[in-house]
């Protein structure tokens, strides 16, 4: 299990049931950085892997 994991558990058990767009999700992305540049490429790394889930050519 990776640290990450945890995180990802807690999010999981405590906010599951919700659902939000994602356009709130990239808000809170937003947010996110702001509060925390440190994370800014880890976080853009996410985004565009989300972003380009379905193109075939990342196959």
């Amino acid at each position: 299990m990776y640290f990450t994991d945890r995180g990802i558990e807690e999010l999981e058990n405590r906010r599951g049931e919700e659902e939000i767009t994602l356009g709130e999700l990239a808000e809170l992305l937003r947010t996110f950085v702001d509060l925390n540049p440190d994370f800014e490429v880890p976080v853009e790394r996410l985004a565009t892997w989300l972003a380009r889930l379905d193109d075939e050519d990342d196959e």
